[in-house]
């Protein structure tokens, strides 16, 4: 897959529905990856003022409702603030208003994107009209991913614990033999 793929559910127009917002991370947690105050003060500010698109997307995925995943609103990760995060899958969703069609948004979105995923961060975007006219099939590509998600084995290391050490080799390498 591209590093930025939106996924596309019916025949509908960039430029419809919602046009700007009323305000302008497999397991660990999202800390790490350098959030700072001001990303947090501004996604706190975000979520004071959801477009409707992501008023219906909260609806759906709020409270633990599919297969007790937790998922965050407007939450800061590095420099930037995720509509919708899932930490224990390290999912980001994002519901995109018409501008994010304009070329400089692209670029930026395909950045971003692309900064995510160098930290393990799968990131599905859709259009607020597609939310608007289809949230079945919102909930149809997000269960996709989620069975994805889950079915991938994870290539990072438990933190602590999980095995045997390997014995010291100190007494092989030199000292008494």
């Amino acid at each position: 897959m591209s590093p930025m793929h939106r996924h596309e559910l019916g025949a509908t127009s960039t430029e419809k529905g919602e046009v700007a917002r009323a305000a302008s991370g497999r397991g660990s947690a999202p800390s790490r990856f350098a959030r700072t105050r001001e990303m947090t003060a501004h996604g706190r500010v975000l979520r004071r003022a959801p477009s409707e698109a992501e008023k219906r997307v909260w609806k759906l995925v709020r409270r633990q409702q599919l297969d007790g995943l937790g998922f965050r609103r407007q939450h800061a990760v590095g420099p930037y603030v995720l509509d919708f995060y899932c930490p224990s899958l390290q999912i980001a969703l994002e519901i995109d208003g018409g501008q994010h069609a304009a070329p400089h948004c692209v670029e930026y979105d395909s950045r971003r994107t692309a900064w995510l995923g160098a930290r393990g961060i799968e990131v599905i975007r859709f259009w607020n009209n597609d939310v608007l006219s289809n949230i079945e099939g919102v909930w149809t590509v997000l269960m996709q991913a989620i069975d994805a998600r889950r079915s991938t084995p994870s290539l990072t290391l438990p933190l602590a614990g999980g095995g045997n050490a390997p014995e010291p080799r100190a007494q092989q390498l030199g000292g008494d033999q």
